[in-house]
């Protein structure tokens, strides 16, 4: 039997996402979204390539409301992933975002919880770190059943800069980059290898520094190109990476935006950090042996973190 998921947010992440897991074949997809029509159009686009691509799984649209109504289809999700939200325009940093998409959050993540109480939440809205905190806060749920998507993307945007700084491929480029997903993510240089070779052997200090520099700015470099809206494929790609390594039960070691309580001497926040995705969520926080410079980095990351929180005056 094929598993469940729901993806909030009909937008370019939302649909993206949702075509990269239909292809995959193991689930079926529910594409939601508060403007009338958009979600069950780009679903029965997407069903119709069925025939083309020699899937079996099946994705429908359902038009919701503001105010939380209509998400009756999504009863029994497995995993919920949730990219509702305005995006980033010009001018704009991600904590611009708060008080806009923290009402959506909560009256979104109300909903989810009241049709599929047992699944897994995936955050995407920024500012992620902020918003995945206030989904664990509005649904009860267990930290581990919660999770952001952040630190992968992160990753990936890292990983690319040196794969085209070096010439080889992305692939054999093995990296982290942690924190809160914004100007303070903490790319860890000390723990990036190329080919099993330590970065800083290939690369002098300035030049890994004006990567790390365009790694924070990655997000908005691309604002810059488009204009009217941000990044989606990439966003996309990690989140389906996400949605593989929980509903395969995959125990992959991922950077996410997760529940810390202690790790890297950080308590009761999400921030992130290298985790085990599997079947249970996050299964276990993985503490990499940090620098001095880069923890205290770390740390400086979390409390920018967590005076969005306070922003937010969760009660």
């Amino acid at each position: 039997m094929r598993k469940k998921v729901s993806i909030i947010g009909a937008g370019q992440t939302g649909a993206s996402t949702a075509q990269r897991i239909v292809e995959r074949g193991y689930a079926d997809v529910v594409l939601t979204d508060v403007v009338e029509g958009l979600a069950e159009g780009k679903a029965l686009d997407l069903q119709e390539s069925a025939p083309i691509l020699g899937f079996d799984s099946r994705v429908i649209g359902v038009t919701t409301t503001t105010d939380g109504k209509g998400y009756e289809a999504t009863a029994g999700s497995d995993l919920v992933i949730i990219t509702s939200g305005v995006p980033r325009k010009p001018g704009m940093s991600r904590d611009d975002l708060l008080s806009i998409n923290q009402q959506v959050i909560t009256t979104v993540v109300k909903a989810v919880v009241a049709q599929s109480p047992n699944c897994i939440i995936i955050v995407l809205t920024n500012p992620v770190d902020a918003m995945t905190q206030l989904a664990y806060h509005v649904s009860g749920f267990p930290s581990r059943r919660v999770v952001g998507q952040a630190g992968i993307l992160d990753t990936a945007r890292y990983r690319t800069f040196l794969a085209l700084e070096l010439g080889v491929s992305p692939r054999d480029v093995e990296a982290y980059v942690l924190g809160g997903h914004g100007d303070t993510m903490v790319p860890l240089p000390d723990h990036t290898t190329v080919g099993g070779r330590p970065l800083r052997a290939l690369l002098p200090p300035n030049r890994i520094e004006e990567i790390i520099e365009r790694t924070r700015r990655g997000g908005e470099e691309i604002v810059r190109y488009l204009k009217t809206g941000s990044a989606f494929y990439a966003p996309s790609a990690a989140l389906a990476e996400m949605a593989d390594a929980i509903l395969l039960d995959q125990k992959r070691i991922l950077p996410c935006c997760a529940y810390v309580e202690g790790q890297y001497g950080i308590q009761g926040l999400y921030v992130g950090v290298p985790v085990k995705l599997g079947a249970g969520g996050v299964e276990e926080i993985i503490e990499f042996a940090l620098a001095p410079d880069e923890l205290a980095a770390l740390r400086r990351s979390a409390d920018a973190v967590r005076a969005l929180v306070q922003a937010m005056k969760l009660s």
